[in-house]
């Protein structure tokens, strides 16, 4: 008989999940045993239904469901359909985030109020209708895509960075709002990562970003995933509140 999986049985819901970060983690997620709801805007249904058959043909459970993840009634409703498609939520990864390259000073108010809205409003909204309908429940686990940039600055990237600190620090605050219910909240903190976004910079940007890692590579959006998969476990039953570096050592010190 082979082992379970990671996160067999449970049910949840993946942000973002049409590419990325996010696609891995669907994939992941269904590989260790869960159901999941994949979600990312109507316009990227094509990718987001991609992601569903790359899990259904790998023997996995996935149904894809439009949002915004800027709308409340969206918000709600992702966690309404996981329940009725799966008959429980017992995690989400609020995933789905948005890059800006802008310096304080370089930024539009429109940006601006993008990038928050995404990154920040989008991670609010999702648990405030995730962590009810866990408490109804009998708990759960919730992992928020932050980053390393959450936790140091990086130049250029002024509303991407005062965004993920917020992540973090909303994070904080459910976990302990939350954990009378069994309910955990993480904030996930990879470095940069090979993802589509990463594709709209240049490559000496790139360089200049890996430099400071001791481990002299990007992050994969598969191994991000595997951190995803064990925050939404049971094997992490003692962690909530933290910022979860998978930060190829660049939190250890700047390495030459």
């Amino acid at each position: 008989m082979s082992p379970a999986g990671l996160v067999e049985g449970k049910a949840g819901i993946v942000t973002g999940a049409a590419g990325g970060i996010g696609r891995a983690s669907a994939r992941c997620l269904a590989g260790e045993g869960a159901s999941v709801v994949v979600t990312d805007l109507e316009s990227r249904r094509p990718a987001g239904e991609e992601t569903v058959r790359l899990i259904t043909e790998d023997g996995g459970r996935a149904v894809f469901v439009p949002g915004d993840v800027t709308r409340e009634a969206d918000q709600r409703r992702l966690v309404e359909q996981c329940v009725s498609a799966f008959g429980a939520l017992d995690f989400a990864h609020n995933n789905a985030g948005v890059d800006l390259q802008a310096t304080v000073e370089g930024t539009s108010v429109e940006d601006w109020d993008h990038v928050l809205d995404v990154n920040l409003k989008g991670v609010w909204l999702g648990m405030k209708h995730q962590i009810a309908q866990m408490r109804r429940h009998g708990g759960g686990s919730i992992i928020n895509t932050a980053s390393l940039g959450g936790l140091m600055a990086i130049p250029r990237l002024a509303a991407y960075i005062a965004s993920k600190h917020a992540v973090i620090g909303i994070s904080r605050a459910a976990a302990l709002e939350a954990a009378d219910a069994g309910i955990r909240v993480n904030a996930l903190c990879p470095s940069t990562t090979r993802t589509p976004m990463l594709a709209e910079l240049d490559p000496e940007r790139v360089r200049e970003i890996v430099r400071p890692h001791a481990i002299k590579r990007l992050c994969e959006p598969h191994e991000v995933a595997e951190a995803v998969a064990w925050l939404a476990s049971d094997r992490s039953s003692l962690v909530t509140g933290v910022a979860f570096k998978a930060d190829l050592g660049l939190g250890a010190g700047v390495a030459g």
